[in-house]
């Protein structure tokens, strides 16, 4: 603190009798008040103590009549520290915003009570702690959203009878809503969403009359609706869903008018939607998702005439697709997981010539039982961005009007009964990124018109019967990342030109009829095995498998020739001579790394000569040299451990024994080995070498990733390293990796729930941990999750893809090929940020593994079964509880089970934004945990 600062601090007491009493109070205040916070951007630069009045610094506003502060706005001004009690200084401040920055600590009561306080807003920090509960009576506005605010609600928020804004939203808070809201009759505003309040809404409700928004969505509420909300006629917002309230949605929801949202989704109703829903005329969006709704869509919703969007997805809904959601003003229409089939009618029939100007955006028909033909005059339907038609029981040809799609981005046919050939009217759709046409019947060629469709990222047309070559054209296609032709009758070779494709992440052209050499460079130099697989006439070095030579013609040296440099054969009696090119070459190359063997083993020897005792290398099996000595020259290794020494018992040559091999991962081979104190390590051979950064930036991030101390973590305690060989040594742990424990171990060791139970806590604090310090794992899987003797979870394998080039996300890919199933739909992405959601995801796939018992991905005899979509179908159908693990019988807690089963299914979202945080998880998992938690089964 400067000493001008600090002395005028010291004296205010003094100061404050002998000048202008009012103008000190605000300027101390505002002083005291910076002093405890950070200002990185130097915002309260203007704050100076020696100015006689503050209403000219930034962020302070005063009244003119009195020349006192009465509003403090603060917003997104990157501050941090903590709101400090000179605040109270203020008296007549009427309007507190400090928005948007780093805010620490709890939020002093005493802030709360200021005199003349109307609108407080302290939304986007990291304040903690509960929430006052003595308020000044002059409030109108209330924002403590996205925090980390904790505990009850207090009743007393209730007696600011002028309170209009209500945002708690984004908290940690819990426990039931207290009675008493009817007293708050003018508010208009009130957000509780994301919290963890449980119990029935408040009864009275209904008695805020003039409320127009209402959001209690994401919690634990349960119970019905209460019945006085249907006097809420001025309430335009209504947002429930991510709850677990039951019985039938009540019919009197018609009666309000007003609703231009209403969000239901994600709870659990059940019965018909209400037919009161047409009276809603002015309503624009409804979200009635993930619930147990069954019978057809009312009818009476045609009179719904402003609605933009519709999402009744995952229900057990019947019939036929309504006609009014081609003729209205409807953009947005998913009806993914349900029952829907073609009814007496032949779906979509000509309603799509007589479809609103605007027109569908989206359509999302998917997992239904839809049967018959696509509609010749689909093309009607010109503003389709999006339409997914997958999983359902379409037959017939795709029409030729599909090339009348100009905007659409994604097109999903996969998982029908479609036959003929691709139409090669669909390079017509000229903005397509996404072609998915996966598991039908088409034949004939892959159509090269698909070169106009020059924004395709993903080209997935696998089970299928076509045939022919595959079209030099795709090489074209320069955004392409995902290609997927496998299981088809695919012909010739593969273009050479396909290495310009840089974006590539996949391309799997496995089980065809192709031959001929793999192409070289780019993306193919490190393709998976698995991708070419089931070709037998393909060859190259990623197969294993030679292509034959092509040997030139001999040049032949006539024994008659007048050359001078010939032979005469009838002078010299010697035989015909015939040398071929590459018999001059062979020659050649022998006698070069001849001279070359000699002369690098002379250098070799001087140089091993010249050495000091003290850098004399150890051999490593494998051929490698490296030295105990962190300080030997480089190029001899360097080997450097965290705490300790690495002194091992059996020497250097058992670091990486044959024999003493863990396992294999996409990062590299693992080794076990023992030091001289008789500890057991683990070393980790990275095979990525050609891959790592410099010397310098790989030890800059191992030895951060050393730092990393955690109870569900392994523990990494130092490294090896020369240009061409890296180690990686970690703490060893006994009991193998989770992947064995649920899938090969005998029935007498499998898991009990409670241990399964605290596996998944387990990976979630790891995890929540890792996040914390701004990791990304990449690469979670069951493999990479270790038990230890006390039946732990350990997390291994972070922090890897540091090692790589940044940019180097093709390589990375390839890298985790072996993680299909748990890696998050958005790698298929270019343009889409890696974040941790992306190991929300691969958790959220964990959980679901370790609840059932089954991989990721199983492949059957005549099917490919995907854990996920398994279990989310088990779950409509109400019956996720078959879902448990058969090997637990009925001997596990379903209060515990069926809500973790939901959360694996809500973290494996195919939106990021709709997984939760890993420190979320482990907050939901604490709640969900039984009160005999400690017992075992």
């Amino acid at each position: 603190m400067p000493f001008k600062l600090f002395l005028f601090l010291l004296l205010a007491p003094v100061l404050i009798h002998s000048l202008d009493p009012v103008l000190n109070e605000d300027v101390l205040g505002l002083i005291v008040f910076k002093a405890g916070l950070e200002d990185p951007e130097g915002k309260l630069i203007s704050w100076n103590e020696d100015d006689e009045s503050p209403c000219n610094w930034l962020g302070v506003k005063c009244d003119p009549r009195t020349n006192r502060v009465s509003e403090l706005v603060l917003n997104s001004f990157s501050l941090s520290g903590h709101i400090d009690k000179g605040l109270l200084k203020l008296q007549f401040l009427q309007i507190l915003s400090l928005s948007r920055n780093n805010l620490t600590g709890t939020i002093n009561p005493d802030i709360a009570r200021i005199g003349s306080l109307r609108a407080v807003d302290l939304s986007e920090n990291n304040l903690y702690g509960s929430i006052p509960d003595d308020w000044c009576f002059s409030l109108t506005a209330v924002n403590l959203s996205s925090n980390q605010l904790s505990g009850k609600l207090p009743s007393e928020i209730w007696n600011l009878r002028g309170l209009q804004s209500l945002d708690l939203s984004d908290n940690l808070l819990y426990g039931e809503i207290p009675q008493g809201i009817e007293n708050l009759y003018g508010l208009r505003v009130i957000r509780l969403g994301k919290n963890r309040f449980s119990g029935k809404l408040p009864g009275d409700i209904g008695g805020c009359l003039h409320l127009k928004l209402v959001d209690f969505s994401e919690n634990f509420f349960s119970g019905w609706l209460p019945e006085s909300m249907q006097r809420l006629s001025s309430c335009s917002s209504l947002s429930l869903g991510g709850n677990s309230f039951s019985g039938e949605a009540p019919d009197w929801i018609g009666e309000l008018r007003n609703l231009e949202e209403l969000d239901l989704s994600a709870n659990n109703f059940s019965g018909q939607i209400p037919h009161s829903i047409g009276k809603l005329q002015l309503l624009l969006k409804l979200n009635l998702s993930m619930n147990e709704f069954a019978g057809n869509l009312p009818e009476s919703m045609a009179n719904c005439i402003n609605l933009l969007t519709v999402d009744v997805s995952h229900n057990l809904l019947v019939g036929g697709i309504p006609s009014w959601i081609f003729k209205q003003a409807v953009r947005s229409a998913s009806f993914f997981g349900n029952q829907l089939s073609e009814g007496e009618d032949p779906w979509l029939t000509s309603t799509t010539g007589a479809a609103s100007p605007g027109g569908l955006q989206v359509l999302d028909l998917s997992a239904n039982a839809l049967s018959g033909e696509l509609p010749s005059d689909i093309g009607n339907l010109g503003g389709l961005q999006v339409l997914n038609m997958s999983r359902n029981h379409l037959s017939g040809s795709i029409p030729k009007s599909i090339g009348e799609l100009k905007v659409v981005d994604i097109l999903d046919f996969s998982d029908n009964r479609l036959n003929g050939s691709i139409p090669s009217e669909i390079g017509g759709a000229i903005s397509l990124k996404e072609l998915r046409l996966q598991k039908n019947f088409l034949t004939g060629k892959i159509p090269t018109k698909i070169e106009k469709c020059s924004s395709l990222t993903s080209l997935i047309l696998s089970h299928n019967n076509l045939s022919g070559p595959i079209p030099a054209v795709i090489a074209n296609l320069t955004n392409l990342q995902y290609v997927d032709l496998s299981l088809n009758s695919l012909s010739g070779s593969l273009p050479k030109e396909l290495t310009n494709l840089s974006h590539l992440l996949c391309f799997n052209v496995s089980n065809n009829h192709l031959h001929g050499e793999l192409p070289v460079g780019g993306f193919f130099n490190t393709i998976p095995p698995l991708s070419v697989s089931g070709n037998p006439s393909l060859c190259g070095s990623v197969v294993n498998r030679t292509c034959p030579a092509v040997h030139p013609k001999p040049i032949v040296l006539n024994p008659n020739s007048s050359d001078s440099g010939g032979y005469n054969s009838r002078s010299h009696g010697h035989k015909k001579i015939l040398l071929s090119i590459s018999t001059l070459i062979a020659i050649g190359a022998a006698a070069f790394i001849a001279f070359g063997v000699i002369a690098v083993t002379v250098l070799n020897i001087r140089v091993r000569s010249s050495m000091s005792p003290s850098a004399a290398p150890l051999a490593l099996s494998g051929g490698e040299d490296f030295s105990c000595s962190p300080t030997a020259d480089p190029n001899y290794g360097k080997l450097v451990m965290f705490s300790g020494d690495a002194d091992f018992e059996a020497g250097a040559q058992a670091l990486l024994n044959k024999d003493s091999e863990l396992g294999r991962g996409g990062f590299g081979v693992v080794y076990r080995t023992v030091l001289r104190d008789g500890r057991s390590i683990a070393i980790k051979k990275l095979t990525v070498s050609s891959l790592i950064k410099s010397q310098e930036d790989f030890e800059k991030e191992v030895k951060n990733l050393g730092k990393i101390r955690h109870h569900n973590l392994v523990a990494l305690e130092g490294y090896y390293w020369t240009p061409s060989l890296q180690l990686l040594i970690y703490e060893y742990i006994s009991n193998g990796s989770l992947y064995k424990r649920l899938h090969d171990a005998p029935a007498r060791r499998c898991l009990t729930w409670r241990q399964r139970f605290n596996v998944i806590l387990g990976m979630a604090k790891g995890l929540s941990h890792l996040h914390q310090m701004d990791i990304i794992h990449y690469n979670l899987k069951s493999t990479n999750i270790l038990i230890d003797g006390s039946c732990e979870p350990k997390v291994s394998d972070f922090g890897l893809a540091r090692l790589l080039p940044m940019l180097d996300r093709c390589i990375l890919s390839s890298k985790i090929q072996s993680a299909l199933g748990y890696m998050a739909p958005e790698f298929a992405c270019q343009t889409v940020k890696i974040t941790e959601k992306c190991d929300v995801y691969g958790f959220g796939i964990l959980v679901l593994e370790v609840v059932t018992g089954k991989r990721p991905v199983e492949y059957m005899e005549d099917d490919v079964v995907v854990l996920c979509d398994m279990v989310r179908g088990a779950l409509e159908e109400g019956k996720v509880e078959e879902c448990v693990d058969e090997r637990l019988g009925s001997i596990f807690p379903a209060e515990e089970a069926i809500p973790v089963i939901k959360l694996g299914l809500v973290c494996a979202s195919q939106v990021p934004s709709n997984r939760p945080d890993m420190s979320e998880v482990v907050n939901i998992l604490e709640l969900i945990q039984c009160p005999s938690e400690g017992q075992d089964e």
